[in-house]
């Protein structure tokens, strides 16, 4: 055998040795590959939640600082609103006391006239009070009159004068009260006696023996009667 051959025999082992070598570095290239390619997509996946959980921390911390900010402002309004100007209160303590000092002096004003009014009532109730002896003179003169001059002039003007005089006390709220007819009320007839009549029941005013007066709607004198048994 030449030297030729042996070299090619010893040769054609190792080109198989290095084929299959090659064959294994290849699988070991794709697997690194993989591995690599594997490792960065992770990564990059990796990256991407990073970059979602910055923005909304980023976001969450935008909206607390604006709430604050809002908080900030709604408290710097509402201290605004708290702190008042002090001439503004004052105007506004004065405008109330002058607001009270007016109803007041109102009230005064009105119970003073009411007062004032009663006053003058009371006064002329006691005035027309004394008037009404010289009313019951004149009935009883009236009455006496004899029936044959009761058409003279001197009687005639005795009426006339009499109508005139009740006609005035009329105008100024004196009214006789109605007795004769009527039950018996305390509260308007004095009863002095008891009679006995078959016109009347029991407990109705049969005489009147002296006229009653009204001043409005105040008694100024009870009817003096004689009520039925």
């Amino acid at each position: 055998m030449s030297s030729t051959d042996k070299k090619k025999v010893h040769d054609k082992p190792a080109k198989e040795v290095n084929e299959q070598e090659k064959e294994v570095l290849e699988e070991i290239m794709e697997e690194l590959e993989e591995e690599a390619k594997e490792n960065k997509e992770a990564a990059e996946k990796a990256e991407a939640e990073a970059e979602i959980s910055e923005e909304e921390a980023s976001a969450e911390e935008n909206e607390e600082t604006s709430e604050e900010e809002s908080g900030d402002k709604k408290k710097g309004l509402f201290n605004k609103k708290e702190k008042k100007d002090p001439l503004k209160e004052k105007i506004d303590e004065l405008n109330d006391r002058l607001i009270r000092q007016v109803a007041e002096f109102d009230n005064f004003r009105k119970r003073t006239d009411k007062e004032k009014a009663q006053m003058f009532e009371q006064g002329q109730g006691s005035i027309l009070e004394k008037l009404l002896p010289v009313i019951d003179n004149f009935e009883r003169g009236l009455q006496a009159v004899p029936e044959a001059e009761k058409d003279g002039a001197f009687a005639d003007g005795m009426n006339k004068i009499y109508k005139q005089l009740m006609k005035q006390m009329e105008d100024l709220g004196v009214t006789p009260i109605e007795a004769v007819g009527k039950e018996f009320d305390p509260n308007f007839h004095n009863a002095v006696m008891q009679v006995e009549s078959e016109e009347y029941e029991s407990g109705i005013v049969a005489q009147e023996l002296q006229k009653g007066y009204m001043f409005h709607d105040t008694v100024l004198r009870h009817s003096m009667v004689g009520v039925t048994q």
